[in-house]
């Protein structure tokens, strides 16, 4: 019994952790890198968090821990909600608002995301003596892009959304069979959570004479 949990254990390392932890660490850091560059203070927050999360998960795993795979999975449903909100800042649902609303930013500047002036084929003017702009800040225009900002930002967030959603069922089913394993198993007792019983001496042993 012990030695199919393991089996069903290495081939699910080999599966499933490796690739998708380190698939989704690498589409963090990304995200993470662009947005430093646009100084979206609050998304540069959340996937500090996400990084430090995905390390954990990555760590309940090779450890046969089950508690870390359970923050793991509780931690990307919070992930999701906070992608979900992403796409609809950006996609303006309700009241929402990128001209008037500066949450990525923490209202602390009026930086938009780095997408927007170097997205893939936007051409970029500065309008000189603007009186509309504020201290150090510019007024620019930008066109001729293939795909605006708003929807690449949207395409990453949906990208974490679906590995957020990968990752949550992959830390359930773990989870599930480290519990089952530690359930099936005593680490400290040995054999003892199998009845195992030494072989007793008999009290009724005849004795035969030996000819030779």
């Amino acid at each position: 019994m012990r030695a199919c949990v393991c089996v069903c254990v290495c081939a699910c390392v080999c599966v499933c952790v490796v690739p998708l932890p380190l698939f989704s660490q690498v589409a963090a850091l990304q995200r993470q890198v662009f947005d430093f560059l646009g100084y979206q203070w609050a998304p540069i927050l959340a996937n500090f968090l996400h990084i430090v999360a995905i390390i954990l998960g990555m760590f309940g795993t090779v450890q046969f821990r089950s508690r870390y795979l359970i923050f793991y999975a509780v931690w990307l449903v919070m992930w999701v909600g906070w992608n979900s909100f992403i796409i609809c800042f950006y996609l303006e649902v309700g009241h929402l608002s990128q001209d008037r609303d500066f949450l990525m930013t923490f209202n602390t500047s009026l930086h938009r995301s780095w997408w927007m002036e170097h997205g893939p084929g936007c051409l970029v003017t500065p309008v000189v003596d603007s009186h509309i702009a504020p201290d150090d800040h510019h007024v620019i225009t930008v066109s001729g892009c293939l795909l605006d900002y708003q929807y690449i930002e949207v395409l990453s967030s949906a990208l974490q959304v679906l590995l957020a959603l990968f990752g949550f069922v992959y830390a359930c089913y773990v989870s599930k069979v480290f519990q089952d394993d530690e359930d099936s198993f005593d680490f400290i007792g040995g054999f003892d959570s199998y009845g195992y019983q030494p072989p007793q001496k008999s009290s009724h042993l005849q004795l035969q004479p030996l000819y030779t």
